[in-house]
Formats: structure tokens, C-alpha cells, sequence
């Protein structure tokens, strides 16, 4: 049977006006900030606090995933489509896609099938500008720090303390590490800078932790650039910077409205990964969407080990909110893998590779409950899965007293998701309680640590090397021991060895070094080798891409 492609489901479907699809929220025409007929931005003062508080938040995150990923976003948006078919009024609120990975090797990220978000070209490209802003806010800051090092008011910053990069959306691995400033005195200090992708960006992590403008313009000057020649920090605010970045981002700060394909509302904003930052949209757009909807359905990044213990110990304690329940969303695939099953066998119906793959996602059970949050798992629906294997993980998930549900969002959209639907809504109906972080951010930075890898990874020890012990002595030099830990590890295993499938045991984790993004209030401990300028693979989703005479798109998955 051929399926139509997304892009071709995308650009067949008939989208309502932006003004319409405003109006099932209570949005007011004159509130909104149009761009072209499907796509708008929000003012901050639509996010009423008390309806915060009373609207039910649903998180969607994912057992260890597989390199070609699980579907959290296509099951994000089909569960909403499908709350929506059986009468509760909601919002799908995402993250906005990199365009790294969109010509790289995922391609896009607005969902799948018949559960997608629209305008789907548009979400994918250049959207509405947010992430060209974060981009020309953090390199504002790279240019003022070396024009800085050029000026006769110098603050006497020490080149070689410098901490930060500037960014560009894109995978472009030439520019990882280079020298800059060359070419005379008249073109700048030389000295070793480099890029990040800017979902890497701290200006990133920043816009999705700021809960106004005025918050935004704070982290922005404390976001730490390096030290003087005589060990004194400097900050953004000490180049009088906040300002001026805060002016770029000023329409970036706004959520972005628009539709999935049955016409409800999607509101998409921010989006830093999982595996480096905190891998969830903008504490704005989270309480934008539960401001005006009932229901609000949101993911974060890779496994519930990443996107979903950074989006409960960081967003939800920083923003006070309380999730009613989560939804883990697992793949026959995914089990194989985590069963043993080697790349040539993925697609294999293998009841035993199933059996054996199932440590991994009873490991994110037992880690959502720690929250004090009741899971229920999402398995997204393959044609390659056999009806044995998916009756093996329901009556496994039944046996530990969690509903399993498949969902058929991509092939079916809203008709296919009203099962999960139901069962949502049950959890938070009849069972959802008062959700409880796993750390206390005022406890100390090792101790932070040690909970995560713990708790979360199920590892026996944390080791520090050399430089991981010298940046905790800056950090309590600092003051910056009250941040919350945002673990930089591989999303290919719970360790921090992407080689250790399923549920690894009696494994030691090893923080390599440890960065702070203080403006986001962030401790960052590295583990292993962390990519933040990814490259493109030998042949990138964009030689697959065409765009005809009259500017439509193919090859945009």
C-alpha cells in the first residue's frame, strides 16, 4: 500500500484562517499579530495565571529511543486531535525545528501522517523569524565581547577565559572550532573561538526559562562571559548588553500560534535540544496554552531519562507547574532494539527481542512515578508490528498497573488517538496528584548530580575528572550553587556509554566537566562527548528537496 507523504498530506489540506482558528481559544482578531493567513503571535498579556494553575498538562515523552526516534511529536499532536474528538478542548504547545536537523538527517519536525502541524513548510523553514533573532542576539553579544578586547575602555577580560560562541542554524562542522581576528590590528584580537547550532545557544535556554520581558532582559546580563586577567567575572550586563539583545528578541518572546491539520490549535515556541539544554518549548507558550485551552499536550526531547527529567526537575519547578500525567510513548521497534535486535532486524517481528526490550521501558515507568505522576504508554503504531508483540506490551504494562493504549495518529490523526485519549483522560481524571521534583535545587551541586544519575540512570557511582573537580570550585566560587542541573548526556542509552542498551546495571557515570549557562540558571555537567555543532551526514535530506516555478516544496519530510 503507498502512503502519501507528509509533505504531500501537509500541502493537500485546507487550512482555516489563523483568525478562526484564534477564535476557538477566545483570541480576539485584534490581539493577534498576523503573519500571512495561517500563522500568528500572541501577546504575553493573554497568560492568566489562575487558569494556569486550574488547566490540566499533559506531558508526552518517550522510552530510549531509537536514531530515527519514536514519534513523540506525531503522537503529541494525534492525542490532542484525539482529545479534542471525544469533547475536551486542547492545545498542542511544541517546540519550534532546527533547521539543522530538518537538512541534515531527521528532516522535519511537525509532526507525521495524519497527525501534523500546519503550515508545515513554513514551521520547518523559516517560520516567523524566533530563531534568526536568538541567533543575532547571541552573536550580538560575541561581537561586543570582542570589540570589547579591541577597546581602550576595556574590562581587562581575559581572551583565553572565554566561554562564549557564537551560533548559526545550521549543521556546519567547519565551523566548530576556528581562530578569529586575524589580518592586522585593525581586525580584532586574535584568538580560538567557535560555533554552535543555536538550539545550543544559552540565548535559547534563556528565552524558554523567562517567564516575561523583564525576566528575559535579567538572565541576558547574567549570562557569564569569562574573567578578567585578575580572576574577577564578567557578565553580559557588564558590557551593558541585556538591553540590546532583549530589542532583537523582542517579538521572539511571543509564542506563535497556527493548526493541525483538523484545524485546532497548535501554539509553537522556542526550541533548545534535549541532550544539551533543556529540550522542551518556552515556559511562555506552556502557560499561553493552558491560559486559554483546558487541555494542554506538550513533549520534550528524546527519552523521559532527558527531555522529561529536565522538563519536571527545571521547567515545571521554575515555572510552578503541576503535570497531570505523562504519556511515554514506545515503539515495537524501539523494544526490539533495546532487546538486542541489530539494525537489519528492526523491522523483524521477534516476540523474544520484545520480551528483553521491555527493561527499558518499565525503567521510564519506574521514573515517572518518582515524580509523583502516573504514566500511561503511547505505542506508536508501525506497520511492522505484529499483533503478539503488542499484545505482550500491553498486558506488561497491565501487570505494572499502567495502561498501554496504540495509537494510529499517523495513519488516522484524531480517529485514531481517541483510545489514548480516554485513557489521558482517566489519569487525570482519577489519578493524578501533586507533582513532586526529584531534587531540591538548594541542595548541593554534587548531591543534584548524584540524584539524577542515580534515581534516573540507575547508576551505583558518580566519578569526577580533573576538570569537573576544578569547575566545581568555580561554581561555589561563584554563587551559583542554587542552579538547577541540566545533565549533557547521550540519548542513545541511561548511561552515559551509547553502546549500553535496554536497562545497563552496575554502570558509573563520569562528568567530564561541567559549564554554567547562569542566565538560564543552569548547571551543565557533561558526560562523555557532547555534540553542539552538529555535521551533515554524506548525503543530507536536502539534496531530496525541489521547489518548482511556483514555490511549492517537495522532499520535506
Amino acid at each position: 500500500m503507498k502512503y502519501s507523504s507528509d509533505i504531500e498530506i501537509a500541502q493537500n489540506t485546507v487550512m482555516d484562517h489563523i483568525q478562526d482558528v484564534a477564535a476557538k481559544l477566545g483570541i480576539a482578531t485584534e490581539d493577534l499579530e498576523l503573519f500571512g493567513k495561517y500563522k500568528a503571535k500572541l501577546p504575553l498579556d493573554l497568560i492568566d495565571n489562575e487558569k494556569v494553575k486550574s488547566n490540566n498538562l499533559v506531558l508526552v515523552t518517550a522510552l530510549t529511543p531509537t536514531p530515527s526516534g519514536e514519534g513523540k511529536t506525531t503522537v503529541s499532536i494525534g492525542l490532542t486531535e484525539g482529545l479534542n474528538k471525544i469533547g475536551k478542548q486542547a492545545t498542542v504547545v511544541l517546540r519550534e525545528p532546527s533547521l539543522g536537523p530538518v537538512f541534515g538527517i531527521k528532516g522535519g519536525a511537525a509532526g507525521g501522517g495524519y497527525s501534523q502541524v500546519v503550515p508545515m513548510e513554513d514551521i520547518n523553514l523559516h517560520f516567523t523569524g524566533d530563531f534568526n533573532a536568538i541567533e543575532k542576539a547571541n552573536n550580538l553579544l560575541s561581537a561586543l565581547i570582542d570589540n570589547n578586547l579591541q577597546s581602550s575602555k576595556t574590562l581587562n577580560l581575559d581572551p583565553r577565559t572565554i566561554l562564549w560562541k557564537r551560533v548559526i542554524d545550521m549543521n556546519d562542522r567547519a565551523l566548530r572550532q576556528i581562530t578569529i581576528g586575524l589580518g592586522g590590528t585593525a581586525n580584532g584580537i586574535p584568538r580560538e573561538d567557535g560555533f554552535n547550532i543555536t538550539p545550543a545557544s544559552e540565548v535559547m535556554a534563556i528565552l524558554c526559562m523567562a517567564t516575561g520581558f523583564e525576566d528575559l532582559k535579567e538572565r541576558l546580563g547574567n549570562i557569564f562571559i569569562g574573567f578578567t586577567f585578575d580572576k574577577k567575572p564578567i557578565f553580559a550586563r557588564d558590557l551593558k548588553a541585556e538591553n540590546a539583545m532583549a530589542i532583537l528578541l523582542k517579538d521572539a518572546i511571543k509564542p506563535n500560534l497556527v493548526q493541525t491539520l483538523e484545524k485546532n490549535p497548535a501554539i509553537i515556541h522556542g526550541g533548545p535540544f534535549a541532550n544539551i539544554a533543556q529540550g522542551t518549548n518556552t515556559i511562555i507558550a506552556t502557560k499561553m496554552g493552558l491560559s486559554l485551552s483546558n487541555y494542554v499536550v506538550t513533549e520534550a526531547g528524546f527519552g523521559a531519562d532527558l527531555g522529561a527529567e529536565k522538563f519536571l526537575n527545571i521547567k515545571c519547578t521554575a515555572a510552578g507547574l503541576n503535570p497531570k500525567a505523562v504519556v511515554l510513548v514506545a515503539t515495537i521497534k524501539a523494544l526490539r532494539h533495546h532487546g538486542g535486535a541489530t539494525a537489519q532486524e528492526l523491522n523483524e517481528p521477534s516476540i523474544e527481542k520484545v520480551g528483553l526490550g521491555m527493561v527499558n521501558l518499565e525503567k521510564h515507568i519506574e521514573n515517572i512515578r518518582k515524580f509523583n505522576v502516573e504514566p500511561v504508554v503511547a505505542i506508536n503504531s508501525f506497520v511492522t508490528d505484529s499483533r503478539e508483540e503488542v499484545d505482550l506490551v500491553i498486558k506488561s504494562c497491565q501487570k505494572l498497573g499502567v495502561q498501554a493504549v496504540e495509537s494510529h495518529g499517523w495513519e488516522k490523526g484524531g480517529e485514531g488517538t481517541k483510545e489514548l485519549a480516554k485513557a489521558v483522560v482517566d489519569v487525570v481524571e482519577s489519578k493524578s496528584k501533586k507533582f513532586t521534583p526529584l531534587y531540591d535545587w538548594n541542595a548541593p551541586v554534587t548531591e543534584k548530580i548524584e540524584t539524577i544519575a542515580k534515581e534516573i540512570y540507575g547508576a551505583v557511582r558518580v566519578d569526577y575528572d580533573k576538570k569537573a573537580k576544578l569547575n566545581l570550585r568555580r561554581i561555589e566560587r561563584l554563587g551559583f550553587n542554587d542552579f538547577a542541573i541540566c545533565m549533557a548526556k547521550t540519548q542513545k542509552s541511561f548511561s552515559d556509554n551509547e553502546s549500553l542498551i535496554g536497562r545497563p546495571k552496575d554502570f558509573v557515570i563520569t562528568v567530564r566537566e561541567i559549564e554554567i549557562a547562569a542566565g538560564a540558571k543552569f548547571i551543565i555537567p557533561i558526560l562523555g562527548k557532547m555534540m553542539r555543532m552538529p555535521g551533515l551526514p554524506s548525503v543530507p535530506a536536502s539534496e531530496g528537496m525541489q521547489i518548482d516555478n511556483q514555490g511549492k516544496i517537495s522532499g520535506l519530510s
